[in-house]
């Protein structure tokens, strides 16, 4: 799949590409071409004043001897007569050739222009081209004299200068398809990087996901199975077995909330109610329920919560991000280990943060760790609970309110994870409650 959607990457890419050279180029050919007609046509112009036996303008390179320079500019039609291979003809009242006005780059045989003058007297217009007795654009003029004078131009300059820009423009354009080509592969890459990572993210995250329901589904079938195998037996003989099968099922419930809470952010369609709190309050609120859980657990719990900081967020997310800290904590500081959460602010930023004692976490794992399912131990040990999922919602619960969660973990220190939370993140449509005091 990725590397179809690379070759059309590339595909599209050289397309467009083509496409922008072609029109460029085009609009090259088309004003070159009106250019040189142009050229052309003055040309014509300037070559029907000429009177008869007047010598062919010439162009002069060098300039005179104290001369400014642009002074030697003194008559700027001979060059465009001079570059332009043109000459004219003067007819009579019968229609005859009565004189003939060569350029100086040019030479026509008579019979040549007895046929050009003929071919322009059966066209009957005063401007046009001719294909007799080779291309050319013509002019006609009448003069006070009642004489009609003819210039003539050579078409074959502006085609040789047209066939000579389109060979350049064909080399041009394939090398630059060629350079465009290695830039789009590059690019490819680059801009499919994020795709490939974000697929290989789901991959793991769908396999993962099947892994985890996979083992409360076989426990639930299995204790399903015994209870079928077993119908006469009443409720209560088979209660082992339904206890079994509520408990995985709650465990299912739990993973899929988790996944869809996941789901819901990815897709920014989280269901978030702002409203200006007590941060201090709530986190204090949290930390009650721990105290018992912490004694059970053979873990010291401390903390240190300054009074009176306020946020605007959302309560039951905040709550949650605090419960999820504090449970990951607890777990993982340890026989006779110790939690501390401390509640701080900091300028315009509120700062919480959890630290518990315990074996560091390895420094491979710290950048991986708010990944789904990712687990320190590669055993996938389901002894502590949990599916994996706890830190990657806290994450996205600190992001969605414009913070940050990061993790430090050493021997000496130990684990601790801090979430920096603005008190008033950016964005509108927060709710705006009052202020209330503890």
């Amino acid at each position: 799949m990725l590397k179809k959607l690379r070759r059309k990457f590339i595909l599209i890419n050289m397309m467009l590409v083509s496409l922008v050279l072609l029109i460029v180029f085009g609009a090259l050919l088309g004003s070159t071409s009106q250019r040189l007609r142009g050229q052309s046509v003055s040309a014509m112009r300037l070559a029907l004043k000429w009177a008869e036996g007047m010598a062919p303008p010439q162009i002069e390179i060098d300039l005179p001897e104290g001369e400014e320079p642009g002074a030697g500019r003194r008559n700027p039609d001979a060059r465009q007569l001079a570059m332009v291979p043109v000459f004219g003809v003067v007819l009579d009242e019968n229609g005859n050739i009565d004189s003939y006005a060569p350029g100086g780059n040019v030479q026509v045989s008579q019979e040549a222009l007895e046929q050009a003058v003929e071919e322009v007297q059966k066209q009957g217009v005063p401007e046009g081209t001719i294909t007799k007795p080779s291309h050319l654009r013509y002019l006609v003029e009448w003069d006070r004299d009642g004489k009609l004078r003819i210039a003539f131009a050579d078409m074959r300059w502006e085609r040789e200068n047209l066939m000579d820009l389109v060979v350049t423009s064909l080399l041009v354009g394939a090398e630059a398809l060629v350079c465009f080509f290695i830039v789009s592969l590059f690019l490819s890459s680059l801009a499919l990087r994020p795709v490939e990572q974000a697929w290989e993210q789901q991959r793991q995250f769908v396999a993962d996901a099947s892994h985890e329901l996979k083992t409360p589904l076989t426990v639930i079938l299995a204790n399903a199975g015994i209870v079928l195998s077993h119908p006469e037996d009443s409720v209560e003989q088979q209660k082992k077995w339904l206890t079994f099968i509520q408990e995985e099922a709650g465990r299912m419930k739990e993973l899929v909330e988790d996944l869809l809470f996941l789901a819901k952010n990815d897709a920014a369609r989280l269901p978030l109610v702002y409203a200006q709190l007590s941060m201090s309050d709530l986190t204090l609120g949290c930390l009650l329920p721990f105290e018992s859980v912490a004694f059970e657990a053979g873990v010291e719990l401390d903390s240190e919560i300054q009074p009176g900081i306020f946020l605007q967020g959302d309560e039951g997310q905040l709550r949650r991000l605090v419960m999820i800290l504090l449970d990951n904590a607890v777990k993982y500081a340890g026989e006779h280990g110790a939690v501390r959460l401390t509640l701080t602010r900091q300028q315009e930023r509120v700062r919480l943060m959890v630290h518990n004692t315990g074996e560091p976490i390895p420094p491979e794992h710290l950048p991986h760790l708010f990944e789904r399912f990712y687990r320190a131990d590669s055993a996938r040990s389901r002894d502590q609970g949990g599916y994996g999922l706890g830190l990657a919602i806290a994450r996205t619960i600190v992001e969605v309110h414009g913070g940050k969660l990061t993790v430090t973990s050493t021997r000496e220190q130990g684990t601790c994870f801090t979430a920096s939370l603005p008190q008033r993140p950016r964005g509108s449509g927060w709710a705006r409650l009052p202020k209330t005091s503890k």
